[in-house]
C-alpha cells in the first residue's frame, strides 16, 4: 500500500512540474510563427509588384522573295514598236501593214504635170497612224491637197517626215512635242484631195536644207527605206 501512494504522488509531482516549466500555450496550441507569416505575405505582394516578363521573342519574319516585274504590255495606243535594227531602217508609219504589201508609187504622174513624191499606204479609215522615228512635231497644217498633215523632225534636224490625209491627229498631239518611234500621231483618213472610197496615208520624205523649212526639202523615195533596203 504504501508502495502505491508514493507511485500516485510521483505521477501528480510529475503532471503539476510539467504543465509548470514545459512550453507556452501557444506552443501547446501550434500557432504560427509571425516571422514566417510576415515572410510568405512579403513574397506574394513582391510577385504581384513585379513586372511582368518580357514578351517572348517573335521568330523574324522570312525576307520576301525578290522577283522580276513582268514586262510591260504594248499599248495599241500608245509606244507599241520595236526598236529600229541595227541599219536605221524606219518604222513603217502605218499600224498592221508589212513591208511586202506596199507599193512604190513614188515617180507616179499627179494632176498638173507633178511627180507623187511620195507612197500611198492604203488602210482602212481610222487605223493608227505610228511615228516613223523619234523626233518632234514641227508643224501641224490642214492643207488644200494634204488635208490634215504633220510634219516630223528627226532629232538631228536633217530629215523631215510628212504624214498626209489623216482623219484625225492623235488626242494631245501638239506643236514642237516629242514623240517616240512607234507612237501613234493620228489615224488614216482620206482629207484634202484623198478619194473617200480609197483612204490612205500620204507618205514622204525630205531631206532639210540648213534653213530647215518645214514646207521645203529635196524628196527622197520612201519604199526603199520603209523595205530596209538603204537606211537614212
Amino acid at each position: 500500500m504504501k508502495t502505491l501512494r508514493l507511485l500516485a504522488v510521483g505521477l501528480v509531482i510529475g503532471v503539476v512540474g510539467y504543465w509548470l516549466l514545459g512550453p507556452g500555450p501557444s506552443a501547446r496550441l501550434g500557432a504560427a510563427e509571425p516571422a514566417k507569416v510576415g515572410s510568405a505575405t512579403s513574397s506574394a505582394r513582391a510577385a504581384l509588384d513585379a513586372p511582368p516578363p518580357p514578351a517572348s521573342t517573335p521568330a523574324a519574319t522570312p525576307a520576301p522573295i525578290q522577283t522580276m516585274p513582268a514586262p510591260p504590255v504594248p499599248d495599241p495606243g500608245g509606244v507599241a514598236a520595236p526598236p529600229a535594227d541595227a541599219g536605221g531602217a524606219l518604222l513603217l508609219p502605218v499600224q498592221g501593214i508589212r513591208a511586202d504589201q506596199l507599193q512604190d508609187t513614188f515617180t507616179d504622174a499627179r494632176s498638173e504635170g507633178r511627180v507623187h513624191d511620195a507612197i500611198d499606204i492604203l488602210a482602212p479609215n481610222g487605223t493608227p497612224v505610228l511615228a516613223v522615228a523619234d523626233g518632234t512635231v514641227e508643224k501641224l497644217f490642214d492643207s488644200v491637197r494634204g488635208g490634215l498633215t504633220v510634219y516630223q523632225f528627226e532629232p538631228s534636224g536633217r530629215y523631215c517626215y510628212y504624214y498626209a490625209h489623216l482623219d484625225r491627229y492623235a488626242d494631245g498631239l501638239a506643236e514642237k512635242k516629242t514623240v517616240k518611234r512607234g507612237e501613234v500621231i493620228g489615224y488614216v483618213g482620206s482629207t484634202g484631195n484623198a478619194s473617200p472610197e480609197a483612204p490612205h496615208l500620204h507618205f514622204e520624205i525630205h531631206v532639210l536644207g540648213p534653213e530647215k523649212q518645214w514646207w521645203k526639202g529635196e524628196s527622197i523615195n520612201p519604199y526603199p527605206v520603209l523595205t530596209g533596203r538603204p537606211a537614212l
